[in-house]
C-alpha cells in the first residue's frame, strides 16, 4: 500500500501494473484490502478520507476505485460524484449498512459495484477484477466502433439505443445512464421479450458469477427503472428480468432497416 510519500510495489512483469485506489478510513480494513490487491500484482493507493481520495484519484488516474461511503471530510458519494466528474473510473463502494437507499444513491452517482461489510477478500477480488475486464472490453469495443462502421442503433419500442456512441433516448428525450446501467439495459434489449435470468445477467454484464451478486442486479434495475421508466422493465419473481416496452408492436429492430 502506498500514499503520496510511500514505494509502490514493483510491476509486473509484462507491462505497467494496475493501479487501485483504495478510500477507506478505518486502517485494518484499508490494510487488509491494501494486502490482498498488492499480492495480486496490483500497485495500490490508499486515501483516509473523502478530500484526500478525490485528490489522490486526480493524481494517481487509477484504472479502479474501491471506496467506502463514511468517510471524513466529504463522504463517498461526494467523492464518487467528483471523480466521476473529472474522469470515468469504475467504482466499487463499500456500505457497512446493508441499506437499498445507500445502494440506489451510489449507483446514482456513478459507482458501478456495491459491497457491504462485512466482506469476503475474495469476493471483493473476483469483483474488482469484473470491473477491470467489462472496462478493457469496453476500450476494446470503442477502438473497433472507431475503425468499422458502427451499427445503427437499437430501437425497441419508444427507447432507442445508440451502442456505439453508448447513447440512450426515451421518446424526444436523452437518458444518462452508467457505463453499468447502459451494459445492463443493452443485455436485456438484445433478448427483448426474453426473461433473462440474474445469474445470466451477472454473467453477461458483471462478467462473474455468484449468488451473493444477485442484489447487485437487483440494485441495478430498480435505478434503471427510476431514469427509464418503471414500465420497461417486467420482474419475473424468483427468476429475473425482461424487456418488455408496452408499445413495443413487435421484436426489436434497427433503424434503417
Amino acid at each position: 500500500m502506498t500514499n503520496s510519500s510511500g514505494a509502490q510495489p514493483p510491476a509486473p512483469s509484462g507491462g505497467a501494473a494496475t493501479t487501485v485506489l483504495v478510500v477507506e478510513d478505518e486502517p485494518a480494513i484499508a490494510q487488509a484490502i491494501a494486502h490482498r490487491f498488492s499480492a495480486e500484482g496490483w500497485r495500490v493507493e490508499a486515501a483516509a478520507d473523502g478530500p484526500s481520495g478525490v485528490a489522490a484519484a486526480t493524481r494517481v488516474r487509477p484504472d479502479v476505485v474501491v471506496l467506502d461511503i463514511m468517510l471524513p471530510g466529504i463522504d463517498g458519494l461526494e467523492v464518487c460524484r467528483q471523480i466521476q466528474a473529472e474522469r470515468p473510473v469504475p467504482v466499487l463502494m463499500l456500505t457497512a449498512r446493508d441499506d437499498e437507499t445507500d445502494m440506489l444513491v451510489g449507483l446514482g452517482v456513478g459507482a458501478d459495484d456495491y459491497m457491504t461489510k462485512p466482506f469476503s477478500m475474495r469476493e471483493l477480488v473476483a469483483r474488482t477484477k469484473a470491473l477491470l475486464r467489462r472496462q478493457e472490453r469496453a476500450a476494446r469495443a470503442a477502438e473497433i466502433a472507431v475503425a468499422t462502421t458502427p451499427d445503427p442503433p437499437l430501437v425497441i419500442g419508444d427507447v432507442s439505443i445508440d451502442r456505439a456512441q453508448r447513447r440512450v433516448q426515451r421518446g424526444d428525450q436523452e437518458v444518462h445512464l452508467t457505463p453499468t446501467e447502459f451494459d445492463l439495459l443493452v443485455a436485456l434489449a438484445n433478448s427483448s421479450r426474453t426473461v433473462l435470468t440474474r445469474e445470466r445477467l451477472l454473467a453477461e454484464v458483471w462478467d462473474w458469477v455468484d449468488a451473493s451478486g444477485t442484489r447487485t442486479v437487483d440494485s441495478h434495475v430498480k435505478a434503471l427503472r427510476r431514469k427509464l421508466g418503471a414500465d420497461l422493465i417486467r420482474t419475473v419473481h424468483g427468476v429475473g428480468y425482461a424487456f418488455e416496452p408496452a408499445d413495443e408492436g413487435s421484436a426489436a429492430r434497427s433503424e434503417g432497416s
